[in-house]
């Protein structure tokens, strides 16, 4: 990776795998999912986030020469050995907390440490309702005109590197993600949730910059690996 910085490197990722530190997965999914060709291997989830956990998964990455970033979700998991860290910012939910709280006080503690060339805030638009993450997080279901106008915030108010539309475990609107990509000039749009195939794979990379496969890594493997080809062979 050289001396990029993460935003540098971000700008070429097109396909990234998250594992749940919570979900268990053998060595021989693991190895196949970080010498599958995807850009990065993101660890982060919503319940029982542990520093244990998260420790664990991180010694087993690094076996591999795949960048792996960490996605904080919550204090006590965080941890150095990370190739980058993104932290989200939950723009629509009814605590302020989710937004700016947290990550103050992220800064009061780690300032003197962090190395912003590994850390990448990222514009965070939950959409769907019944999502761990969405009634953690007190979000508020918005409709596609808010979710356009968080997209517009993100990129003109905040200056925020990534808007992520995240979905959850459900399969988003494509019209809607290519709305939200036509607000965006420099901010990145990752779309995550629900992608089951290799057709939906080329479905949602078409509109967004990044896509992210997660849940189907523990439901089919196969299917889940078959979703890194199918995103660079549109190139």
């Amino acid at each position: 990776m050289g001396d990029f910085t993460v935003n540098e490197i971000l700008t070429n990722w097109e396909h990234l795998f998250k594992l749940d530190p919570a979900k268990e997965i053998s060595d021989e999914d693991l190895d196949a999912i970080c010498e599958s060709g995807t850009d990065a291997v993101v660890v982060g989830g919503t319940d029982d986030v542990t520093l244990d956990g998260v420790l664990d998964l991180l010694s087993r990455i690094r076996r591999h020469s795949v960048p792996c970033v960490l996605e904080i979700s919550n204090m006590a998991s965080i941890t150095p050995g990370f190739d980058f860290y993104f932290i989200p910012m939950v723009m629509n939910s009814t605590e302020k907390k989710w937004m700016m709280d947290l990550q103050h006080q992220a800064i009061k503690e780690y300032r003197d440490s962090m190395n912003w060339d590994e850390i990448l805030m990222e514009g965070y638009c939950i959409l769907n309702e019944n999502a761990k993450a969405f009634k953690e997080t007190k979000c508020e279901m918005p409709d596609d005109e808010d979710v356009v106008a968080y997209a517009y915030m993100a990129e003109h108010i905040f200056r925020l590197p990534v808007f992520y539309m995240e979905y959850s475990g459900t399969y988003g609107q494509p019209e809607l993600v290519k709305d939200v990509k036509k607000q965006l000039d420099n901010t990145k749009l990752i779309y995550g949730g629900g992608i089951k195939s290799d057709s939906q794979a080329r479905e949602m990379k078409e509109q967004a910059d990044t896509i992210v496969v997660g849940n189907l890594i523990y439901s089919d493997i196969n299917k889940a690996l078959k979703t890194v080809n199918a995103v660079k062979d549109m190139n």
